[in-house]
């Protein structure tokens, strides 16, 4: 007997986790369907919009794909998924690679006035620059809590550390972020009450 893919929309991350690992496409399809854009997402805020974060999100599933049952917990699928995204990305940072049209700087606008507030996409652009910027794992804790909604204890979990220790990437992440930004703080609120925001 098969299972309709409407009635996986229906089941827990579990029930999906052992309709895949029974071979289950449509189960599988439901899992990346619920899950894919926070691991996207995560990928891409560490990468700063890398072309190949699309590529490192997938190894995720793929990964999960080839093996389900390493999920010890199905509650934790969330969790799993983005901490073996966020391997992915480290782990392809240390790889040497050929420079990409796309890694390629950007020329400043030699005709903008150094005075000029900021558009809210410049605004966004700087702050996601000051991101990528931030150590690894500093990143990583930022995204998850910030831009992911994961609580502490979550985030935790996906970074394998104690809440503590979650807290202080957290705060440190925080002051890098303050002092980076900290000669364009005016240019990044002008920006955002020019545009309404």
């Amino acid at each position: 007997m098969t299972t309709k893919p409407s009635a996986f929309r229906q089941m827990t991350d579990a029930g999906l986790l052992e309709a895949a690992a029974a071979g289950s496409h449509a189960g599988f399809a439901e899992i990346v369907s619920r899950h894919y854009q926070p691991v996207y997402r995560l990928v891409w805020r560490m990468t700063n919009g890398a072309a190949d974060a699309e590529d490192m999100a997938q190894e995720a599933f793929v990964k999960l794909w080839k093996n389900p049952g390493q999920v010890r917990e199905a509650a934790a699928l969330k969790g799993w998924l983005m901490r073996v995204a966020a391997n992915a990305v480290v782990d392809r940072s240390r790889k040497p690679r050929a420079a990409a049209l796309d890694d390629a700087p950007e020329l400043e606008d030699l005709q903008a006035r150094p005075d000029a507030p900021l558009d809210r996409a410049q605004a966004a652009r700087l702050v996601d620059a000051r991101i990528a910027a931030l150590p690894e794992r500093q990143r990583l804790a930022l995204s998850l809590v910030y831009f992911e909604g994961l609580t502490n204890i979550e985030a935790a979990a996906v970074l394998e550390v104690s809440v503590d220790a979650l807290e202080s990437l957290l705060a440190r992440a925080r002051r890098g972020l303050k002092d980076s930004l900290s000669s364009e703080w005016r240019d990044l609120l002008g920006g955002l009450v020019e545009t309404g925001q």
